[in-house]
């Protein structure tokens, strides 16, 4: 795992950055990052139409947290996720013609389709989060989402969104995004309204089902896994603590994998 760190605080050295009312909290733990966003907080997307490194959308955006989000296809460069922001559609897989001209893939497309999402509604003045498949009807104004899978909390969805395939013996005969692998993975959940994300670095790398309990064990109402992999990572800026954190390495500038889409704290 290769991560880097400015710290101007001892602090770090267990693993906690402090933070005031309505700060994103962060700590390190076991190899894995636990951020918390409070309640009501500005959560948006944004998709690139060349595909960049988390670190470079967090040099141009300055924000105060970007994270890995939604699928895309490393072939062209196209999005395999829904993506909204500012209730406008960013990013559409239908767009995408390596899926529309996938048999296998257009004879699952409701499946495919409805894979879960993250999504900011606006209800009553209110930022609302909820983790839903993507087709799931809302009340009040969509705010920002973006689609990945599976859902983890509060049932796992992986034949449901067509991650795994089984034979009528209960074998696997598909398996996508390297659900059943122990791998690097971004997750993300709801508790209390408060939104959680798990960077679960190479150090203590999860298969899907590991990383159901690591939510369920935190007390996740909802939960659901962003890709996850080579593109798992984060920047986080708080005061003078940064933590630039991705599952690879480039040899010339260690930013790691360039990705569509992400998900954005100003």
């Amino acid at each position: 795992m290769i991560k880097k760190f400015l710290v101007a605080c001892a602090l770090f050295l267990i693993g906690f950055v402090p933070a005031f009312a309505n700060d994103i909290k962060c700590e390190f733990k076991d190899g894995i990052y636990h951020i918390v966003i409070p309640e009501d907080t500005n959560i948006e997307f944004v998709s690139c139409e060349k595909l960049k490194t988390n670190r470079q959308v967090f040099n141009e955006l300055n924000p105060k947290l970007v994270v890995n989000a939604g699928f895309f296809d490393p072939k062209n460069e196209k999005t395999i996720s829904f993506v909204y922001n500012n209730g406008m559609l960013l990013e559409s897989p239908i767009d995408n013609e390596n899926l529309v001209f996938n048999e296998t893939i257009m004879e699952n497309w409701l499946k495919v389709s409805n894979r879960t999402e993250f999504r900011v509604t606006s209800k009553g003045g209110l930022l609302v989060y909820d983790i839903t498949p993507h087709n799931t009807v809302y009340a009040g104004r969509l705010i920002a989402s973006a689609q990945a899978g599976p859902m983890l909390l509060p049932k796992l969805q992986l034949e449901e969104e067509f991650f795994v395939v089984r034979d009528t013996n209960g074998n696997v005969k598909r398996e996508s995004a390297s659900v059943l692998s122990k791998t690097a993975r971004t997750l993300i959940g709801i508790k209390n309204g408060e939104v959680h994300i798990f960077i679960v670095t190479n150090q203590h790398p999860m298969n899907i089902y590991e990383a159901r309990d690591l939510c369920l064990k935190h007390g996740m109402e909802k939960a659901m896994a962003f890709d996850g992999g080579s593109s798992t990572s984060f920047d986080y800026k708080n005061g003078d603590v940064e933590y630039h954190v991705t599952s690879i390495g480039i040899p010339s500038d260690n930013t790691g994998r360039r990705l569509k889409s992400f998900l954005v704290v100003k």
